[in-house]
C-alpha cells in the first residue's frame, strides 16, 4: 500500500496532506471533540480547527466510526431512497422523483391553510414564543399534505411533534406504519373513484403521481420517507434561522417588509396574489434566504467515501495547493458550516448576517425550488401581518446549534412579533 501511494504521488506530483496535531492515537483531539459535542459548540470548534490547521488536514480518530456507511445507518428508517443510495440506485431514484418537482407543482392553496393554523399560535399581545417549534409543525403538515394528499395537522392537535419514542425500532415501525397507510390507499383500485370533489380530482398529490411510475409499495414508502425527512426538517431549519436573524437585525426586517408590502400589500389590504413568479421577482427576499442558508446551513457537515483510488485537486503540501491522493475506502469529511464562514471567500465580515452581499453545480437538490418557494411564501405571509419583531433573548454571538441529520437551534428561536398597527 505504501509503495502504491508513493508511486502515485511521485508520478502525478501529489503531495501528502497536513497532519493536524491530535495527541497519542488521536486521544487529545477526540477528547476536545467530545467536549464540544456535549456543550453544543462543536460547529464553532470545527471552525477553529480549520483556522488552526488550514482548509484541508488529516486527523486520526480513536476506533472505527463507520462514517462512510450512511446506507447501513439509515436503512432501518429510510430504506432504499434517494438519500441512502449511490451510483445507479441514486440515478434511478432521481429520475423517478425529478418530474414530481416541476415548477407547476408549487401550489399555495393548501399551504395557505396550514399557514393560517400556524398564525393562530402566535401570541397577539406581543409576548414571547418559540417560533422554531411552530415551524417544524408547519413543515410537517405541509409536507404530508403535498406528499400524501392528507396532512397530519400537527398544528391543529395538541400533540408535541418533537417528543420522540425511546426505542429506535419502535420509532421506525411507527414511521413505516404511517406512510404504509397512505401508500396502500394510493394503490387501491378504487383510489380515484373515492375522490368526489372535482377540485380534489385536479389537485396534484405527490404519491398519486409517483404511483403512476411504480406500483412497488416498498419503493414508494422508501422514497416518500426520504422526501418527507428533507421537506420537513430542512425548510423548518431555514425558516427558524431567518427569523432568528431578523429578530436581531431590525434594518433587515424593515427593508424586507417594505419590499413585501410594496409588492403584495398587507394582510388586511392585499394588493397582489402570492405566486411562484412573483416570489422569484423579490430579490431582497431571496438574498435573506440565501444569507440564512450561508450562515446556518441545514446540513452543516457531510462526508463522502472514495469508491476507487482518486485525488482531490488541492489541500496537499505545506501550502495546501497540491493535489492529494485518496485511496479507495477513505472517508473525506467536509464542513459546509466552515466553508460558508471563510473570510477568504466571503470577506472579513463573513461571520455577519448581511443579505446585501448577494446583490451583485450539476447535482442540485431536487426539492430546492420547492423548499425556497415554501419558505418565501411563509416569510411573506408573516411580514404582511406583523410590523415589528424583537428577540426575546439577550444572547449575542452565534446560537447553540444542535446537529443530527439536520441543524436546529438548541434553545429554540424565541421572539416577539407585533401586529403592524401595534408598533
Amino acid at each position: 500500500m505504501a509503495a502504491r501511494i508513493n508511486s502515485y504521488s511521485s508520478t502525478l506530483s501529489r503531495k501528502p496532506v497536513r497532519d493536524a496535531p491530535s495527541g497519542p492515537f488521536g486521544l487529545v483531539a477526540f477528547y476536545h471533540m467530545t467536549q464540544a459535542v456535549k456543550s453544543k459548540s462543536w460547529l464553532p470548534w470545527f471552525e477553529s480547527e480549520f483556522r488552526k490547521n488550514g482548509t484541508t488536514f488529516r486527523r486520526p480518530l480513536v476506533g472505527h466510526f463507520g462514517l462512510g456507511t450512511r446506507y447501513h445507518h439509515l436503512l432501518p428508517l429510510l430504506g432504499d431512497g434517494i438519500f441512502t443510495l449511490d451510483g445507479n440506485g441514486w440515478s434511478h431514484s432521481r429520475a423517478l422523483l425529478r418530474p414530481q418537482f416541476s415548477r407547476e407543482q408549487a401550489r399555495y392553496t393548501e399551504l395557505d391553510v396550514h399557514v393560517g393554523h400556524f398564525m393562530s399560535h402566535i401570541p397577539s399581545d406581543g409576548s414571547s414564543f418559540d417560533i422554531q417549534e411552530l415551524f417544524f409543525r408547519l413543515t410537517l403538515d405541509s409536507s404530508t399534505d403535498f406528499l400524501f394528499g392528507e396532512s397530519v395537522n400537527s398544528l391543529v392537535s395538541t400533540i408535541n411533534t418533537q417528543s420522540g419514542v425511546p426505542e429506535f425500532r419502535e420509532a421506525n415501525r411507527i414511521c413505516h406504519q404511517l406512510v404504509d397507510y397512505y401508500v396502500k390507499k394510493a394503490l387501491e383500485p378504487t383510489a380515484d373513484r373515492d375522490i368526489k370533489s372535482p377540485q380534489d380530482r385536479e389537485r396534484y398529490i405527490f404519491l398519486k403521481a409517483l404511483a403512476k411510475d411504480t406500483r412497488d409499495p416498498k419503493l414508494l414508502r422508501d422514497q416518500l420517507l426520504n422526501i418527507l425527512l428533507a421537506g420537513r426538517d430542512t425548510t423548518a431549519s431555514l425558516l427558524s434561522s431567518v427569523f432568528f436573524e431578523l429578530a436581531r437585525n431590525p434594518k433587515v426586517w424593515a427593508r424586507l417588509r417594505n419590499e413585501i408590502v410594496e409588492r403584495f400589500g398587507t394582510a388586511e389590504k392585499p394588493t397582489a396574489e402570492i405566486s411562484f413568479t412573483a416570489l422569484k421577482d423579490m430579490p431582497y427576499l431571496r438574498h435573506v434566504l440565501d444569507e440564512a442558508l450561508r450562515m446556518y446551513p441545514p446540513v452543516p457537515l457531510n462526508l463522502r467515501t472514495a469508491l476507487k483510488d482518486t485525488t482531490l485537486p488541492a489541500g496537499g503540501g505545506m501550502n495546501g495547493l497540491s493535489p492529494i491522493f485518496i485511496t479507495k475506502g477513505t472517508t473525506v469529511i467536509y464542513s459546509v458550516w466552515v466553508m460558508h464562514r471563510r473570510p477568504d471567500l466571503w470577506g472579513q465580515d463573513a461571520a455577519k448576517f448581511r443579505p446585501e452581499r448577494w446583490e451583485g453545480g450539476p447535482r442540485i437538490c431536487l426539492g430546492q425550488q420547492y423548499a425556497l418557494t415554501e419558505a418565501g411564501f411563509v416569510v411573506v405571509k408573516l411580514l404582511q401581518s406583523f410590523g415589528a419583531i424583537e428577540s426575546a433573548t439577550a444572547m449575542t454571538g452565534d446560537p447553540l446549534i444542535n446537529t443530527n441529520l439536520t441543524m436546529t437551534h438548541e434553545n429554540g428561536v424565541h421572539i416577539r412579533l407585533f401586529p403592524s398597527a401595534a408598533k
